[in-house]
């Protein structure tokens, strides 16, 4: 991939508050057009990373250019250029959906007529025009932050970067935010997607960058990153969420590791043999454990993070929430 291919490009990037390394030698290349996924759990140096990215912090190393401007030496340059939509709402509360809209129009040099039209037009499309005369202190969740997206896009951008846009969403409303990503990206826009949700990133990227600790530990399409713990994995959904503690303790003893899934009935266990696969969920019948559901396939992103790290995806170290508090 050549560099005029490349839309976000950082070269030993590094970060530290006190002396905690937030962000700690970051090496990313990002194709132009494209959805590019920071995968890691909270303290991980995601936010760290993209605030740089946004021109919001200074590097203490390393270097970092967006669209072929250098973060630092072009700053101004670089914010013309890209929008953010962090992890809190940024719109005002006290103002209806489409003033905030019509607000944002003005102050990024809009006329009056076609703020106004703008506004429409992404209140329509982001499923807001019912709700556009309400204060949006009485939307919900989801639509704040459908709004909140809307709001970074009124003027579009070559570039958005995406700091974990579903935390705290209800399902209905991650999905809605993930079909509006698909949208832009469809449009051509790149897009750089911090989150913490292994399913987030396996949906919408096409790349990912694994970041543990402040490094990346590991770059690829989904696909790579599953196949590159070197086995397939049985998925098990169970009937009954509460037989789950039984599951996991008969396949732990059939396939020694057990993962448990976010969803409460599922639970899965690295396994390249059929017939091993096969017989851990006899062994599950035979024990009255009712099965819903299996299969015997790709690793999840879950299991393919803790391959990586040694330990699960919502794991946190002390220095790093310490280091992520500092940005607040």
């Amino acid at each position: 991939m050549s560099r005029t291919d490349l839309a976000i490009e950082t070269s030993g990037l590094v970060k530290s508050f006190g002396g905690t390394r937030a962000v700690d030698g970051v090496d990313l290349a990002v194709r132009a057009g494209s959805v590019y996924g920071v995968l890691g759990p909270n303290g991980a140096g995601k936010t760290t990373t993209i605030r740089m990215l946004a021109t919001l912090l200074r590097p203490d190393a390393g270097s970092a250019r967006v669209l072929g401007h250098d973060v630092v030496a072009e700053a101004d340059e670089v914010r013309g250029l890209v929008s953010l939509t962090g992890q809190m709402a940024s719109v005002d509360e006290e103002l209806t959906g489409r003033e905030n809209l019509v607000l944002l129009g003005r102050l990024l040099g809009l006329k009056w007529r076609v703020a106004k039209d703008r506004a429409a037009d992404l209140l329509d499309a982001f499923g807001l025009a019912d709700a556009s005369g309400r204060l949006v202190k009485h939307y919900s969740g989801g639509m704040r932050r459908r709004l909140d997206i809307a709001a970074s896009i009124v003027v579009t951008r070559e570039v958005m970067f995406l700091d974990e846009p579903t935390t705290g969403l209800d399902p209905r409303s991650r999905n809605q935010v993930w079909d509006i990503v698909r949208a832009l990206a469809a449009e051509g826009t790149t897009i750089l997607l911090c989150t913490q949700y292994l399913d987030e990133a396996d949906q919408l990227a096409d790349g990912i960058a694994v970041i543990d600790h402040g490094r990346v530990i590991a770059e690829g399409t989904p696909s790579q990153l599953k196949a590159s713990i070197g086995s397939g994995a049985l998925h098990v959904r169970l009937l009954d969420p509460d037989q789950r503690p039984v599951a996991e303790r008969l396949l732990a003893r059939e396939l020694s590791t057990v993962h448990l899934e976010p969803d409460p009935a599922a639970l899965s266990a690295p396994c390249a043999d059929g017939n091993r696969a096969a017989e851990a969920v006899a062994e599950l019948s035979r024990a009255g454990v009712r099965v819903a559901s299996f299969s015997l396939g790709q690793p999840s992103l879950d299991e393919v993070f803790l391959a990586l790290t040694g330990h699960p995806a919502d794991d946190q170290t002390e220095e790093a929430e310490i280091a992520e508090e500092e940005l607040a």
